[in-house]
This record gives structure tokens, C-alpha cells and sequence, in this order.
């Protein structure tokens, strides 16, 4: 994350985002440089537009954040009733269970261990 928070602020000063800067951000701020992670992130962002990014970036969890809203409580409902399904569903594979452990028959993954 380091790496990209200085070509942040590189971006933001105004520099040219290049290994050198980058390393030299890095250094000042007491990182260990891996050159290969430089090299790749100089790379990467050789045809990005970081201020494009970051705007549209910023507009997208306010946007997702109110439309996401009544699909969250649909959500909320749907889990609520799975849960209660589960637990319906747990409950009789006990009493199954139960009901095998009264039988003579030998049969069940009990029986393997003794």
C-alpha cells in the first residue's frame, strides 16, 4: 500500500511519478524498497489518469451506498429466513440422529470408531 501512497503523493506535489521519485519517497518514509514492486507500479500507471481515478473513485461508494440500501434490508430478510431454515433442518437431522442411536441395526459412522 506504501507504494501506491507515494505515487499519491507524488501526484499530489506534482512530480513525475518514475522509479527514482518513487524510491525516494519510499526511503524518506523508512521503507524497505523492493526495486521489482517499483518497477511494477511505475509501470501500472504509466497511461492512468490519477485524478480521473480518484474522483471516480469518491463517486462510487455514494452512489452504491444509496441504492444499496433496500437491497441490504432485502438481503437482511432472506438471511433471517435461511437462518430459520437452517435451524429447522438442524434440529431434525438430530432427532434422526437420536432415533439411529437407539437402533440395534450397527449402522452409522459411530459404529466404525466403537
Amino acid at each position: 500500500m506504501e507504494y501506491v501512497y507515494a505515487a499519491l503523493i507524488l501526484n499530489e506535489t506534482g512530480e513525475e511519478i518514475n522509479e527514482d521519485n518513487v524510491t525516494g519517497v519510499l526511503e524518506a518514509a523508512g521503507v524497505d524498497v523492493e526495486e521489482s514492486r517499483v518497477k511494477a507500479l511505475v509501470a501500472a500507471l504509466e497511461d492512468v489518469d490519477i485524478e480521473e481515478a480518484i474522483e471516480t473513485a469518491a463517486a462510487a461508494p455514494a452512489a452504491g451506498a444509496s441504492a444499496g440500501g433496500a437491497a441490504d434490508a432485502d438481503a437482511a430478510d432472506e438471511s433471517d429466513d435461511d437462518e430459520e431454515e437452517e435451524a429447522d433442518e438442524a434440529e431434525e437431522a438430530d432427532e434422526a440422529d437420536d432415533d439411529e442411536e437407539d437402533g440395534d441395526g450397527g449402522e452409522g459412522l459411530g459404529e466404525l470408531f466403537g
